[in-house]
């Protein structure tokens, strides 16, 4: 039993070995191929990937030193119906962003708007509230104040009555004059 466990062992790691190995094989298969296949790959492609030219090359202007735009390039965006629909498109999405951003300024300042009257409202509201209870405060401190000067007048005047009557000879509640 001892003996097979070391055989095992050593096959795994030849397994992983190899393993790795072909790992290691595709990794620079994929990097260095296509740096390798690169120029058959471009001369393959080149007539495929263009489009066809509407320019006038023909012209005398096209013989300029490099560097320097002449007409017959420029007219080439012109004539062709592909660049004057992506500046279509261009200027279109242009405009609908604007109108976009202009119907959310909108609907930001309608709902300012409609914030703004809702919170003047509740202020009147809570204004009027506000007057009402400090009326409602003044009435009741005025009252409290007759109350107190009418109470005053009633002290002074049960004093008036006690002292008429015990002048008279009253003498008054003998519990009552012990409680006060």
């Amino acid at each position: 039993m001892a003996h097979g466990l070391p055989k095992q062992r050593f096959w795994c790691q030849g397994v992983l070995r190899f393993a790795l190995a072909i790992l290691c094989l595709c990794m620079v298969g994929c990097i260095v191929g296509p740096t390798l296949f690169w120029p058959l790959k471009k001369n393959s492609t080149v007539g495929a990937s263009c489009r066809s030219c509407f320019c006038d090359c023909s012209s005398t202007d096209f013989i300029l030193p490099p560097g320097l735009l002449n007409s017959t390039f420029s007219d080439c965006s012109k004539k062709d119906p592909y660049v004057k629909e992506l500046k279509k498109s261009a200027v279109a999405l242009l405009i609908e962003e604007i109108a976009l951003q202009r119907i959310v300024s909108n609907d930001t300042l309608e709902r300012t708007r409609a914030t703004t009257k809702y919170i003047k409202k509740a202020s009147s509201k809570y204004r009027k509230k506000a007057e009402m209870c400090i009326a409602a405060v003044e009435t009741c401190e005025e009252a409290r104040e007759r109350a107190e000067a009418e109470l005053r007048e009633e002290l002074k005047l049960a004093a008036l009555w006690k002292k008429r009557a015990r002048q008279l000879g009253w003498k008054g509640d003998s519990k009552r004059a012990h409680n006060s």
